[in-house]
């Protein structure tokens, strides 16, 4: 009885919620066929993948390709390279946005605000193709900076050809692309924080700096957590589309990480296996690292991503 009641439930809902189904169903289909379905590819980091031959015919070599992976004598350059410039990247730019939207929930002309926000988003939408070309003029040989050291007395520097220069580059561009959309979030969750409680604060007396303190960051909280969370899981995962417009071999000892050695060794070598094999250890360290962090926060203060 209670079977057939929990089916009559479930059709019933079914049918009260049919054209919420029936929007949802193209999303359904692109994850389908976008996202899952090509998971089974996963199978190849354990062959020896031959393109004529496919995924079925072509020979099983186990954990091959993983051995090769720890024993290749880049390993720990790339490892380094990733995992700095994601630490950098989590210590300079992850405060940024936070600290953006606390300064926008500041402004009470709402004209500036609004011009304000318009101007700090607009970097994430330009291209990274012309981020990175702007970057390139800049820091060229007769590019401003340049030509700024040269006013000082200084000589001109080849930036892009010296590896020292390449984190604080690229970090730096990435701030500037991302600081500004990245505020989104924390400004959602600020408008979701009760006026009442900044009233209540007022009348006991509380400046701007004790608001933040004791009700603006304790209402961000949740937030940020989950955000560290996320950025967690992505801690050996670098967009390689800016490195390849910005990186050449003179700069590799600082530039070269996980995502451009797949290019490189995934497309132009055609080492499908071994590129495949070292998509797994990033995502699966990324996975546990995701997991430990998500189990530490549940238990401080409850925030959880599942």
């Amino acid at each position: 009885m209670l079977e057939k009641k929990k089916k009559k439930k479930k059709r019933l809902e079914i049918l009260t919620n049919k054209w919420l189904y029936l929007m949802f169903l193209p999303v359904f289909i692109w994850y389908l066929l976008f996202a899952y379905l090509p998971m089974g590819g996963m199978v190849i980091a354990f062959q020896k993948y031959d393109i004529v031959k496919g995924i079925f015919k072509s020979t099983w070599v186990g954990l091959t390709n993983f051995k090769i992976l720890f024993t290749d004598p880049y390993f720990p350059r790339l490892f380094s390279n990733t995992l700095l410039l994601n630490i950098f990247g989590l210590i300079f730019g992850f405060p940024l946005p936070i600290i953006l939207a606390i300064a926008f929930n500041e402004i009470r002309r709402k004209k500036f605000k609004k011009i304000t926000q318009t101007i700090s988003y607009l970097p994430y939408f330009i291209s990274s193709v012309v981020v990175m070309s702007m970057v390139i003029q800049f820091v060229s040989n007769s590019g401003l900076i340049n030509m700024v050291l040269n006013k000082l007395g200084h000589e001109s520097i080849n930036f892009l050809q010296i590896p020292k220069y390449f984190r604080t580059i690229f970090i730096t561009t990435g701030i500037w692309q991302g600081t500004g959309f990245g505020a989104i979030i924390y400004m959602a969750a600020l408008a979701g924080i009760s006026t009442e409680q900044y009233e209540a604060a007022t009348v006991d007396g509380a400046g701007k700096f004790q608001k933040m303190l004791y009700i603006t960051l304790p209402g961000l909280a949740p937030t940020i957590v989950i955000m560290l969370l996320i950025n967690l899981g992505s801690i050996l995962n670098v967009g390689h589309e800016r490195i390849i417009l910005l990186y050449n071999p003179a700069i590799y000892e600082t530039a070269d990480v996980f995502n451009t050695y797949v290019y490189r060794e995934g497309l132009a070598n055609r080492r499908y296996s071994y590129a495949q094999a070292m998509s797994i250890f990033q995502n699966t360290v990324g996975f546990v690292l995701v997991y430990l962090a998500n189990k530490i926060t549940r238990k401080l203060d409850g925030t959880t991503l599942w």
